[in-house]
């Protein structure tokens, strides 16, 4: 099944060689682009179908900013994150982005094709071994993490973290003012807030921590929240 590509890579030969190799396997290459910040735009130009997108950390902060954008502004694009092995920690932070995949770096050409094609159709394209790594990472954290994550909630109010909640779950500004019942000034403020008290230089930085830490299970339950002002 022939794709629509674009492929993005902080390495413009890593880049090149990835679009080479599936133009060679009849894929259609609409772009191929370095570094990862340039790629965005790329992908809102082309409008393909699937976004392949190289990381060397994709947990560091902001490293997953662009997969956040795409999924505001192209929900249809897919978008499958190339990353390193093992990085668990990367795997939930390409999910928690927005991404549709994530295939290992070393991954055979096979191994990519078949990541686009179930990307495409809407399904989850990360292997089994990698998704249990993940899994097993995010349920048994080190015991230094359960205290962060205490730590940081105790700095929270209770609409910081609902905000939070929201961030992690990929709420843009809007839905977050939206769902809160609050103008979208006053949600860009709790959202300043929240990433000031968690030392976080973005809102992607502050759900990997959130989800790394645990600090949602130390956190009040979410009420339903009334308009305000």
């Amino acid at each position: 099944m022939s794709v629509r590509v674009v492929v993005v890579d902080d390495r413009r030969l890593v880049a090149e060689a990835l679009a080479s190799a599936l133009r060679v396997r009849g894929h259609r290459v609409l772009g191929a682009v370095a570094p990862v910040p340039r790629g965005a735009e790329l992908v809102i130009a082309k409008r393909p179908e699937v976004c392949l997108l190289g990381s060397l950390e994709p947990d560091a902060p902001g490293a997953l900013d662009p997969v956040l954008r795409l999924r505001r502004e192209c929900p249809r694009v897919a978008v499958v994150v190339l990353g390193p092995v093992p990085s668990p920690r990367g795997v939930a932070a390409a999910f928690a982005a927005g991404a549709r995949g994530y295939v290992r770096h070393d991954e055979r050409i096979e191994g990519v094709e078949r990541a686009m094609v179930k990307a495409k159709s809407g399904e989850a394209a990360v292997s089994p071994q990698l998704l249990r790594e993940a899994f097993a990472e995010l349920l048994h954290p080190p015991a230094g993490d359960q205290a962060e994550g205490a730590r940081l909630a105790a700095l929270l109010t209770e609409r910081e973290a609902d905000v939070l909640a929201r961030i992690v779950e990929g709420e843009d500004t809007r839905r977050i003012a939206q769902g809160m019942g609050v103008a979208p000034s006053t949600a860009r403020t709790h959202v300043q807030r929240l990433l000031t008290k968690l030392g976080a230089a973005s809102r992607l930085e502050a759900a990997a921590l959130a989800v790394r830490t645990g600090l949602l299970d130390h956190a009040p339950p979410r009420t339903p929240q009334g308009p305000h002002p």
